[in-house]
């Protein structure tokens, strides 16, 4: 059962109708699907799990292993609902869900997991090391990732349950907190769970090792890019919002602006230059792009509004930031497939494997509860009181376009005023050859706030990617790096290397030159091949499109082919997609197929594709092609569909082998391609 809040106030929440009343609704509604699930007060936070090949425990590990991952389960339980809960219980302190008074039991559960010799001990850091028999002292256990979780909920509903325990309790606690915060971690936004847990412990008067602080503190600087943005490992992805720009926050007022006033500074201006510009990263119903790893943590990502929001000097718009919070809420609470026996899915909307870490358990869609962390913010913090404005999107003119382009963190999004959606491009990819699963999260040509993306529909069509295929020896190749050039004249740049390896010679050979800019309902390709080894085959596909009944319709127009899609997603919602394609490209066909995407079982991709059928020789080296999407069954118009008046090239063949390209638009617009430079700034 969907979520339909009670208390709707459209005069404060023109957007939503959400205000504080109805985020507290929201998180009730999300505890009673939890303890549904528990049917005795001593019982931890163990969720009914529906996949067990992936996620953790791993049933075919060995047992040592299971046994801590098992720990680990119920640790992540409990910590990411007690998100969800200790918000909640700091504003309702006698609520009681299913029976249980809240308070009561994460007050229970919390003192029992860090307690020695209680049956639902989690383990302390040198136990976890016992338990696998690891010799390793760079070795890093989840249970890290969960005190951090506990620390802030500790902290969040301190007077309700932190300051109810004993002096021996809280030392029991702290015992525990104390062994995971001074012990190994991993290097990215790990290393702010050990400084948070060293601020809590040092806030609540316990020794820390401030050498080990400052260690941490420095690295996350280090790991700074630039736009507000931190590099999570090698990638950007969400982590930098709810990670990063949530936790560093925390660390300010909990240790930073008293004890290391030039870090706390940084970290503030580094989340007041997020939210220049993150407001833009949602479209115009605040949905949250479907991009980067975890995506079961969904709407976790608007949790950098309240942590900038926290800060003395953070300078994020209350109303812009609240009506995005609430309308990422709704984009998942508001469907019926969000739940699955009350615990949300593994899944973007409902069950969705494709998506799905090893890392996860059933228990950790819950990390989204940190989007419920606004609700520490006060009745009458800004973030509540202000009106919900809609940003940028009530200022577009019909039909506009606003593109923002990030070097630092190698973004570009543009919010498209006629179909109300945000489109992300991405670079500074880096994933192994056989990481399909990192290519789908990260190597899409386009994410899309209304079309998430499609895993595999057919091994030589994959959505919003080339796949290459060698038809000398069938070998099939997938575009694993993407460098990142930037924007030039309204034209974003970027290369994409298929079976780029690092160890053998050859791993820059096949490629493609990749150049694109926004139309108002979609994005323009202007491609270029850059190979040497042929003949070969490529094929492009567009976004996944929900197949509940589609009506297919194909035209074309002076040598350009298109395909319109219209039907409806699963929540009947009306979706119209087409893909044209111009120059290079051969054929236009559809691929259907069943569980590849994440809002619909059945799906249909437009596959475009095309041949280089010489070794060497100097053919077609530029591929044109487009993909429109709106949410309406509104005709598409011929100068939407065929904008092209006319492609201009360099070279006398028309192939745009070398020099500038331009393409006139009928609208009297134009934007000229040109390649040449670009080898000199190419960034990862």
């Amino acid at each position: 059962m969907k979520f339909e809040p009670k208390t709707l106030d459209f005069e404060l929440s023109p957007y939503t109708g959400l205000t504080r009343e109805g985020w507290l609704e929201a998180g009730i509604y999300l505890l009673e699907g939890v303890f549904r699930n528990i049917d005795d007060f001593e019982k931890p936070v163990v969720m009914p799990r529906k996949e067990t090949e992936i996620t953790y425990p791993h049933l075919r590990d060995p047992e040592e292993q299971q046994k801590t991952q098992r720990l680990a389960e119920v640790f992540e339980g409990l910590t990411r609902t007690f998100f969800i809960a200790a918000p909640v219980i700091h504003n309702l302190p006698d609520l009681k869900v299913c029976g249980y008074s809240m308070a009561e039991y994460y007050k229970n559960q919390v003192l029992r997991i860090c307690t020695r010799g209680d049956e639902l001990f989690v383990g302390a850091y040198e136990d976890q090391l016992e338990i696998t028999g690891a010799t390793d002292t760079f070795r890093a256990f989840q249970q890290t990732v969960e005190t951090c979780a506990l620390v802030i909920c500790l902290w969040v509903c301190r007077e309700q349950i932190w300051d109810t325990y004993t002096k021996e309790e809280r030392d029991t606690i702290a015992r525990f907190l104390t062994s995971y915060a001074h012990a190994s971690t991993v290097p990215q936004n790990w290393r702010l769970f050990n400084m948070l847990d060293m601020a809590f412990l040092h806030m609540e008067g316990y020794p820390v090792q401030k050498d080990v602080m400052l260690d941490h503190a420095q690295a996350i600087l280090d790991y700074y890019a630039g736009d507000g943005w931190y590099r999570d490992g090698h990638s950007f992805d969400y982590y930098s919002c709810w990670a990063f720009n949530v936790y560093a926050p925390i660390w300010n007022l909990w240790y930073g602006y008293e004890n290391a006033p030039y870090f706390a500074k940084r970290f503030e201006e580094q989340s007041n230059k997020l939210m220049e510009t993150y407001g833009d990263f949602f479209d115009r119903d605040g949905w949250t792009n479907m991009w980067g790893r975890s995506n079961i943590y969904r709407n976790a990502a608007t949790s950098a509004f309240d942590g900038n929001l926290m800060l003395p000097g953070g300078k994020a718009d209350p109303g812009r930031a609240r009506r995005i919070s609430s309308g990422s809420l709704l984009q998942f609470l508001g469907r019926e497939d969000f739940l699955c026996q009350g615990v949300p899915t593994l899944g973007f909307y409902g069950q969705f494997t494709p998506l799905v870490q090893y890392y996860s358990c059933a228990e950790s869609p819950f990390w989204l509860g940190k989007a419920f962390l606004c609700l520490h913010l006060p009745a009458e913090h800004p973030f509540w009181t202000a009106r919900e404005n809609n940003g940028t999107w009530e200022v577009l003119r019909k039909n506009q376009v606003k593109v923002t382009t990030l070097d630092g963190p190698a973004l570009c999004f543009s919010n498209h005023e006629a179909s109300g959606e945000t489109i992300l491009r991405t670079g500074k990819v880096v994933k192994d050859t056989g990481d399909r699963h990192g290519m789908w999260n990260y190597s899409k040509l386009c994410f899309n706030t209304k079309y998430p993306w499609e895993a595999s529909p057919a091994e030589e069509v994959e959505s919003q990617q080339y796949v290459l295929r060698d038809t000398t020896t069938g070998v099939l190749s997938r575009a694993n790096v993407t460098f990142w050039h930037g924007e030039e004249k309204g034209v974003l740049y970027r290369r994409q290397f298929f079976g780029y390896r690092l160890e053998t010679e050859c791993h820059w050979m096949q490629a493609l030159n990749l150049a694109d800019f926004a139309v108002p309902f979609g994005i323009m390709r202007v491609d270029k091949l850059r190979l040497h080894r042929c003949p070969v085959e490529l094929t492009l596909g567009s976004y996944g499109f929900p197949d509940n009944g589609t009506k297919v319709e194909e035209l074309s127009c002076k040598g350009a082919k298109a395909i319109i899609l219209k039907g409806t997603d699963s929540q009947g919602n009306q979706k119209q997609m087409a893909m044209t394609v111009y120059d290079g490209w051969e054929e236009l066909r559809l691929v259907h197929s069943t569980g590849t995407n994440p809002d619909s079982l059945h799906s249909i991709v437009i596959a475009a594709s095309m041949k280089r059928r010489k070794h060497y020789g100097y053919e077609p080296y530029i591929l044109i092609s487009q993909v429109l999407t709106r949410e309406s069954h509104e005709e598409f118009g011929e100068e939407e569909l065929f904008p092209i008046q006319e492609v201009v090239y360099t070279d006398e063949e028309g192939y745009g082998g070398y020099g500038p390209v331009t393409v006139r638009m009928k609208d009297g617009s134009e934007k000229t391609i040109d390649f040449e430079g670009i080898e000199g700034k190419m960034l990862l």
